[in-house]
């Protein structure tokens, strides 16, 4: 934990968690709280929940559950220290000077803070040497590929000039070697330390706060090594999780002018098109999606536009990160560009309205397999056209409705001149993909707990949601399943005693994120859905509940005096042990006649 929990109390009591995820997702006011569609699984009706009295977040859908801070955690894809300073800055509220970091926290924050300098350091210092006069061949190639002075600045583009300089600059820093070649900017090779982009135009890679996690070279010559090439992964730096240019996407988002983000594959596509205008645009560099890619494009938009290169390995790569996309609940949908050529080669040849053309033909993920087959066989041969209606029926058979199965069918009768009705016959003899859709299958664990637990989670829930059945009752009186249950009912005492609302932001500092007992507190949190906690029937539930707890237990001290008993040697000490037992008996036959009190 970064912080203690006075500042972190302070902190969320100075933010509002809807003002906040308002700015990440469209939230629906019902009566007292918010809804929206999860961020975190794929679905169609929302089930996200948002108390703004409470200040809370929870889905019925995939049981997660948090307060303002884990929000913003999740949303930008940072660590816990990192969201607190977000917030902070959003609330105008100074960090405090005695931050408690534990020992590896605090480590690990002074390396990230370390090799951050490191790269903003390396990024002046190439664009230093993009300036100096010296860089005769990277000029020449920026000019070759017609990239105005303005873009250069803009994308922060450097040179490095040999392999030699960079890890010279950087030693008389005052950087030591290992946290050099932990940055990922400096490599060693035979115990000499060299520029890892030694040669190579340099492209800045930023993350989300406008800081420099990593560098992009493309080299200038030929070579037997790659064109392009990437510092290697480091604490500051992962490949899967990064998009290039997300950080002016950001800013762009946060002006109120984004709809949707083109993705496409490198470093050139992306500031060509910035340069033509387009400026909602981000870069896989060169590797397929992931999921983890997609989840950070969800958080900027709703629709998704890939345009990859118009070969086939461009059509590949497109199919794979549709489908990755698509998973995440995206409107995804691919941009056809001529044969052979990529983003940047419509702009630079054709020019922005042409690639503007491109955009409008954006066409959705069963069209686009539906032209890929098309262009896989030669429709003059029978045996070729045979082949392809058994792919388009595979890919006709995946469609999501059938009224879209049926207008597919008329479309492939068309083009085929086969019957409408031997195309239906031949699509029933076609299997389904099996496909779980993430709305029907949300990622949340299965529930392993016996009766006992649940009645006192039951009971625990009713009590931090104030049930109003609750209210005369003692919570410290209840004998609760689990620690967890008995934590939530002491946060809710004491509140009580205080005087104070039950905030439930606060709950969260006392649970560690992964951990059995933060899933567990979930758990509870599923139970405030719609009236499971208010009417007669919740109440006649809460009250056998309690009954149960009790009963189990009275029975688990009667086995116990029983051993007691069982075990003592004097008169006096059975005597004793015989008068509690019959102590315990007449309260669970008490409990039995209905009385819980």
């Amino acid at each position: 934990m970064l912080y203690d929990r006075d500042f972190l109390r302070l902190l969320t009591e100075k933010l509002n968690i809807v003002d906040v995820a308002s700015s990440y997702m469209h939230l629906e006011k019902k009566g007292g709280t918010y809804w929206a569609c999860c961020p975190f699984h794929h679905e169609k009706t929302a089930s996200f929940h948002i108390d703004e009295n409470r200040q809370f977040y929870h889905c019925f859908g995939c049981g997660v559950s948090g307060n303002v801070i884990t929000l913003v955690k999740e949303m930008e894809n940072v660590d816990f220290g990192d969201a607190v300073k977000l917030l902070a800055e959003k609330a105008n509220l100074p960090l405090p000077e005695n931050s408690v970091d534990g020992e590896r926290t605090a480590q690990l924050k002074k390396k990230r803070d370390t090799l951050l300098k490191i790269m903003n350091d390396c990024a002046h210092f190439y664009l230093d040497n993009l300036n100096s006069g010296k860089a005769d061949a990277h000029i020449e190639y920026i000019l070759s590929r017609k990239i105005p002075s303005n873009i250069v600045r803009a994308f922060g583009l450097g040179a490095s000039l040999n392999h030699t300089d960079l890890p010279r600059f950087l030693l008389k820093k005052g950087y030591t070697r290992q946290d050099m070649l932990e940055s990922g900017a400096v490599s060693e090779v035979e115990g000499r330390l060299l520029d890892s982009q030694g040669g190579r135009l340099i492209f800045p890679i930023i993350n989300a706060f406008d800081e420099v996690v990593a560098f992009g070279g493309r080299s200038l010559r030929p070579t037997d090594y790659a064109k392009y090439k990437n510092t290697k992964e480091t604490l500051i730096f992962n490949k899967s999780k990064t998009l290039y240019n997300i950080n002016r996407l950001k800013k762009l988002r946060r002006a109120g002018g984004l709809k949707e983000v083109i993705i496409v594959e490198g470093y050139m596509d992306t500031i060509s098109l910035c340069q033509g205008g387009f400026k909602n645009v981000v870069a896989s560099m060169g590797t397929s999606l992931t999921q983890e890619q997609a989840r950070l494009i969800k958080r900027y938009a709703n629709t998704v536009l890939i345009s990859y290169d118009g070969d086939g390995a461009g059509q590949k790569a497109n199919m794979r990160g549709l489908e990755i996309l698509k998973s995440e609940g995206l409107d995804v949908r691919v941009v056809p560009l001529p044969e052979g050529l990529d983003p940047d080669d419509v702009i630079k040849q054709l020019g922005a309205d042409a690639y503007r053309e491109c955009l409008n033909s954006a066409m959705p993920l069963i069209d686009y397999k539906m032209s890929v087959a098309r262009k896989s066989f030669d429709m003059g041969k029978s045996e070729e056209k045979i082949k392809f209606v058994g792919e388009a029926l595979r890919i006709v058979r995946s469609a999501e409705t059938s009224s879209e199965r049926e207008l597919m069918l008329k479309n492939l009768r068309d083009e085929t001149g086969i019957s409408y009705e031997s195309l239906s016959r031949d699509l029933q003899k076609v299997p389904a993909e099996r496909q779980e859709s993430a709305e029907e299958q949300p990622k949340i664990s299965a529930d392993p707990a016996d009766v006992h637990v649940k009645a006192s989670r039951f009971v625990a829930a009713a009590f931090l949601f104030g049930a109003r059945y609750t209210q005369e009752l003692d919570p410290d009186a209840v004998p609760f399943a689990t620690d967890v249950h008995t934590l939530v009912a002491g946060y809710v005492r004491s509140k009580r005693l205080l005087g104070e609302k039950i905030t439930l932001s606060e709950i969260f500092d006392f649970f560690e994120e992964g951990t059995p007992e933060y899933e567990e507190l979930c758990r509870i949190l599923d139970l405030n859905d719609g009236e499971n906690l208010e009417g007669e029937v919740p109440e006649r539930y809460f009250s056998d509940c309690l009954k149960k707890l009790k009963e189990d237990s009275i029975s688990k001290a009667i086995e116990e005096v029983k051993k007691q008993f069982a075990a003592a040697d004097g008169v006096e000490e059975k005597r004793q042990a015989a008068a509690l037992l019959q102590q315990l008996v007449k309260q669970k036959e008490k409990l039995k006649s209905g009385d819980i009190r």
